[in-house]
């Protein structure tokens, strides 16, 4: 293969990694609640860490990344994903009294790598000739998004067969993707990424309003996907009652293959971005609501993997709006924007979280829940379910403002 091909599929293949780093705990977010008896709110807890740690890297890079040397990073990125699920792996396996410890570990060693994963591998694609940058983007992310489909489906399926006090073999497994990641990137000629030359260079660029609208563009396009994408596998199986197999398959994976449906269609037929990303928010909106107040697990499932679709393209989408309006911002415009994206994707589920543990507590809840006839777990996660619908609701004006701005700019 010739060189950028080369470069191509490392950037996929850590794309991929991404998502297994992103996705591992939620999908064992009631193994690790029954084996070692962790609260939701700790649950949530270990991706609020995750996008935290992502955001700390995201800022580092906002504003030192002319400190770094840019190809040996990308390079070193994988390795470091595969130190942090052998940890993550190892450690509850040798130290089971200190389980979450461990997962703690783990959690923040890959999340550093995914947020350099953030702030590297998309304006590595960028800086990589092309006809057509947005699709190459599209594509790009859709890897992502496919690779969330494996993890859930060879995950679901391998805890199915092997029970689920093994799960450490599957963190094992996956480690495996990374480190050919890693491989891949050996030898494979990097692309020169633009960086500020100083910090000053930084500062000046954050005067723009319109960067920072196109940052809370991605904050609350990041809050919208991951919230569902983190809490979709625990809620079809407590709420809807769902078994957890089946819950993955059809709910976690069928989100993630609806994701990934949307952004290979932009990537292939995609136009019109800012129209797509407001129609987006608003059936966002809509599949939230349904998902919160629907009793029947058809129709939450079916909701769920909707809003896959409707969220499909509001990260890589808010990327291109911004890359169209700061062509030439380089690695700074990236790890800004992924700053935004990992705040939002930190603080929605760690709330969703949050207020199914003080739901499920509070007396008049219980009361209520024994009314409609659900147990106060299930209302605690339909709650919860709403406090998510929050975030693409209240970004729908936002959207629908950067669609008319971003009609105006001259077309290249």
């Amino acid at each position: 293969m010739n060189t950028y091909s080369r470069v191509k599929y490392a950037c996929y293949t850590t794309n991929i990694s991404m998502s297994v780093v992103t996705n591992i705990s939620p999908l064992l977010f009631l193994t690790f609640r029954n084996l070692y008896h962790i609260s939701y709110t700790l649950l949530g807890l270990l991706i609020l860490i995750n996008f935290v740690t992502q955001l700390l890297v995201d800022l580092i890079f906002s504003f030192f990344s002319h400190k770094f040397n840019i190809a040996k990073t990308v390079m070193f990125t994988p390795a470091l994903t595969t130190m942090g699920l052998l940890v993550y792996a190892l450690w509850p396996c040798f130290f089971p009294q200190t389980a979450y410890v461990g997962i703690i570990l783990g959690t923040l060693i890959f999340s550093a790598s995914a947020g350099l994963c953030e702030v590297l591998i998309s304006p590595v694609i960028a800086a990589i000739p092309s006809e057509n940058p947005e699709r190459e983007m599209s594509n790009l992310h859709a890897s992502y998004a496919w690779g969330v489909v494996f993890v859930a489906i060879f995950s679901t399926l391998f805890l199915l067969l092997t029970g689920t006090n093994n799960w450490y073999w599957l963190a094992l497994i996956l480690a495996l993707i990374p480190a050919c990641s890693f491989l891949l990137f050996l030898g494979a000629d990097i692309p020169e990424l633009q960086t500020p030359g100083r910090v000053s260079g930084v500062l000046k660029q954050m005067k723009s309003k319109k960067l920072w609208l196109c940052v809370l563009m991605i904050f609350f396009g990041g809050a919208s996907e991951v919230s569902m994408a983190q809490w979709s596998s625990s809620f079809m199986e407590q709420a809807l009652g769902i078994p957890k197999a089946l819950g993955d398959i059809f709910g976690v994976a069928l989100f993630s293959a609806m994701l990934g449906l949307g952004r290979s269609l932009y990537g292939k037929h995609g136009k019109h971005i800012t129209k797509i990303l407001s129609l987006g928010m608003i059936g966002a909106t809509s599949c939230y609501l349904i998902v919160a107040i629907s009793n029947h697990p058809i129709i939450g499932l079916l909701a769920c993997s909707l809003t896959g679709l409707c969220v499909s393209m509001l990260w890589p989408g808010s990327l291109i709006v911004a890359t169209e309006h700061f062509p030439h911002a380089g690695v700074f415009i990236f790890a800004l924007m992924a700053a935004g994206g990992d705040l939002g994707a930190s603080v929605a589920p760690q709330l969703i979280g949050v207020v199914t543990d003080i739901a499920i507590r509070h007396p008049s809840i219980t009361e209520l829940a024994r009314q409609l006839t659900l147990t106060p777990e299930q209302l605690g996660m339909k709650l919860g379910m709403l406090v998510g619908m929050a975030f693409p609701f209240m970004a729908i004006p936002l959207y629908l403002h950067m669609h008319k701005i971003t009609k105006k700019l001259p077309k290249i």
